[in-house]
């Protein structure tokens, strides 16, 4: 028991040499960091199970093809109104953030629930566990994934394209 009471303490000194008066959740982001050690894990027992080798490399198509399809889907689960019940439970709506997308402010309600708020509601958080995901997918699974990731691809590229329109709207009637 004192060996346990030891780290909590350590871990408080810690806390409160790196964030000062600040309550930042580094027990939650330790929880997100195991998390995703274990998403990676499963992910590579999958693969070991399904017979799946890696290729000797992956195409510059297949990056771009990834990089667009990580963006998207991390733009959507993070900030699109149409997955804002996914984010419900951690996160607080603030305001409409243009085409389709939210701001959310993350309450602070506990190390966990705060670290899993910023990373439901941060793309650039989210790119991380998506691009795995879906880097595993090619592996295990790559008609799918292919599939998958040009669809969201398609979109992306058609949100850039409403987007170019729009203000080509604005700039012929300006």
């Amino acid at each position: 028991m004192n060996a346990v009471k030891d780290i909590e303490a350590k871990a408080k000194r810690v806390q409160r040499g790196y964030a000062g008066e600040a309550d930042r959740p580094l027990a939650g982001y330790l929880g997100a960091m195991g998390a995703y050690g274990v998403f990676v894990g499963a992910l590579t027992a999958l693969g070991r199970a399904a017979g799946a080798r890696l290729p000797r490399r992956f195409s510059a198509g297949d990056t771009v093809l990834l990089g667009t399809a990580t963006f998207k889907a991390s733009r959507v689960r993070a900030k699109a109104a149409i997955t804002s019940p996914l984010r419900a439970p951690f996160t607080k709506y603030e305001e409409p953030a243009g085409e389709d997308e939210l701001n959310e402010s993350v309450p602070a309600r506990g190390h966990a629930a705060h670290a899993v708020g910023e990373l439901v509601s941060c793309p650039f958080c989210l790119d991380v566990w998506i691009g795995t995901g879906l880097a595993a997918g090619l592996v295990v699974a790559p008609r799918p994934t292919r599939l998958a990731a040009t669809v969201l691809t398609a979109v992306g590229l058609a949100d850039v394209l409403h987007l170019l329109y729009d203000a080509g709207k604005k700039l012929a009637s300006g």
